[in-house]
């Protein structure tokens, strides 16, 4: 009776382990899941979510990106706790931020990064044990981006306009790489003022300026960086008059949706040397990615698909 006692307790015994087995081997089969999305304005042309989710199909995660368009649900940036909260109820990961949210969405996170509060400008945001943690990966991103698209331009004389949250991130990428003179235009001068004199603090060794002339600062500038909304689908146009333009600048737009934007076919109508706001996407896309994922996607694949996206 012992005997088939044990014999039937090892079995029950052997059955549990084979139990726990096929458990843990089914929890190591099933795809991470990963919920995250976009907040701003204009954004059902953006990219940003094909690029997330077939890249998290790669890495075999299950990712799903959902864009919040302000202008669809007939919002603006007051709207922003209630997104945020709701969010985080709902199980989000993270959020991607871009315009006009980039600077309003701050007081409502906990922690910052050390870039973006330098930058004063967020465009990810982390939700993670209880805390919303705000990233910066436009500098990063654009700064890729310039090095793979104008790896050999001259940066002694360069001209911004825009001076809001991406401009903020870009004109640090541009410094950061070498810039030794930065002017800076926006429609709002004492915006600019604000962030040359944080950008000149930053960067003691550069010249950084707001500008009071744009004729005369482009005449005498190697290159323009434009990091305004104009050129936008929902904003079509130019950011400025196109005889400002001469066939020695090199031009970068952050603008990417369309990928050649009034700007870009001006400067090169000229024979300017050009960067569209694509490479930007991309590489602030895998940078946020990694933020969300803790994973390191591939940029060069994530590069090949977005080029791809572009031909449809």
């Amino acid at each position: 009776m012992n005997t088939q006692a044990n014999t039937r307790g090892n079995s029950r015994t052997d059955a549990q382990i084979a139990a726990l087995a096929n458990a843990q081997a089914s929890l190591r089969a099933t795809p991470r899941s990963f919920l995250v999305g976009l907040i701003g304005s204009g954004i059902s042309g953006s990219l940003t979510p094909a690029m997330h989710e077939e890249e998290g199909s790669k890495l075999g995660l299950h990712y799903v990106y959902r864009r919040i368009d302000l202008d669809a649900q007939k919002l603006d940036t007051a709207a922003l706790p209630e997104l945020l909260t709701a969010a985080e109820r709902m199980g989000y990961n993270g959020l991607n931020i871009t315009y006009p949210c980039k600077q309003a969405v701050i007081p409502l996170l906990d922690e910052l990064s050390d870039d973006a509060r330098a930058l004063g400008a967020v465009n990810t945001v982390l939700f993670k044990d209880g805390k919303r943690i705000g990233h910066n990966t436009d500098w990063s991103g654009f700064a890729r981006a310039f090095q793979r698209g104008l790896p050999d331009v001259s940066l002694e004389r360069v001209v911004q306009l825009g001076a809001g949250g991406a401009g903020a991130a870009v004109a640090h990428a541009a410094l950061n790489m070498g810039a030794q003179s930065l002017t800076l235009f926006d429609v709002d001068a004492a915006r600019a003022q604000s962030l040359a004199d944080e950008l000149q603090a930053r960067f003691p060794k550069a010249k950084v300026s707001a500008g009071t002339s744009l004729e005369e600062s482009l005449c005498v500038a190697q290159g323009l960086i434009h990091a305004t909304p104009t050129g936008m689908a929902k904003m079509p146009g130019l950011p400025l008059p196109a005889e400002l333009l001469h066939r020695d600048l090199w031009v970068a737009d952050i603008v990417y949706f369309p990928i050649r934007t009034a700007l870009l076919q001006a400067a090169e109508a000229l024979g300017c040397r050009t960067l569209s706001g694509g490479g930007m996407a991309v590489y602030q896309a895998v940078d946020a990615m990694r933020i969300f994922t803790d994973l390191e996607p591939d940029a060069e694949r994530v590069y090949t698909h977005f080029q791809s996206l572009l031909q449809r």
